[in-house]
């Protein structure tokens, strides 16, 4: 049962490439002229999975295997949980409200609680509600570009509040 941790993560991300590829199989349709269709992707990320899956199971199963974590990684800080906890709280709420209340708030949303996150996890605190308004504001001066582009330069169909496709 040596090394049995790192060969489950081996397995693991070696039937995650199997999978895939196996999905980007069921794809139908191929580009004539470039020989590349919607399965490419898919299918390049399935074999790099596979290839680093199979790769970390040679590892586990060699000597080479991680013995025990070296000094520098033991004295790395520990997790922040409550700072992943809101940044996933916000990625959960901008799939949710994205339909509702448009990509440009839902981002900001977003932005905020990961902002929020990212400063409770480097000890700066909840912060006070000027730092929330102004993450608000910055992340919708960010996101309100990106919807524009996709919308008017790329003509994607990104969910807007109103119906003019500015916001």
């Amino acid at each position: 049962m040596k090394h049995m941790a790192e060969k489950l993560v081996g397995a693991g991300v070696a039937l995650l490439g199997v999978l895939i590829g196996l999905g980007a199989t069921q794809f139908q349709g191929r580009d004539v002229y470039t020989g590349v269709g919607a399965d490419f992707l898919p299918m390049l990320v399935a074999i790099l999975l596979l290839a680093c899956g199979l790769a970390l199971l040679k590892q586990a199963f060699s000597a080479t295997g991680l013995k025990q974590l070296p000094e520098e990684l033991s004295s790395l800080p520990k997790p922040h949980w409550l700072g992943m906890v809101l940044l996933s709280v916000g990625l959960l709420l901008n799939a949710l409200l994205i339909t509702r209340i448009g990509f440009v708030l839902s981002c900001a949303v977003l932005f905020v609680l990961a902002v929020r996150g990212l400063s409770l996890s480097m000890g700066q605190g909840w912060g006070r509600p000027v730092d929330w308004l102004r993450n608000a504001l910055m992340g919708m001066a960010i996101s309100a570009p990106v919807y524009w582009m996709f919308t008017k330069l790329l003509g994607l169909t990104l969910p807007g509040v109103t119906d003019t496709g500015w916001i």
